[in-house]
């Protein structure tokens, strides 16, 4: 699998690089999971991150990809299909 340096902004990582596995059509995942452990037993706190169009390319596309942190921590959800209700 090919993995591409991807930029993480805010929270834990902020500033860091690190390689991103790529899927087949060369986009990193929607959603990045950070878990980290606690010490005194408690289940691992998770760290969310949403992918965002990195810089900007003349024609007004992105030519790469960053990670924003989601301070709500809330886990990707899918697709949204039309038909169905959410809320």
């Amino acid at each position: 699998m090919r993995s591409e340096n991807t930029l993480f902004v805010g929270g834990p990582l902020d500033g860091r690089v690190l390689p991103v596995l790529v899927g087949p059509t060369g986009q990193p995942p929607k959603t990045y999971e950070i878990p980290v452990p606690n010490d005194d037993g408690r289940p691992p706190t998770l760290h969310v991150y949403r992918r965002v169009p990195g810089r900007v390319g003349r024609l007004g596309l992105p030519r790469g990809w960053k990670y924003e942190y989601d301070p709500e921590g809330t886990a990707g959800g899918g697709p949204k299909w039309p038909w169905t209700k959410r809320g």
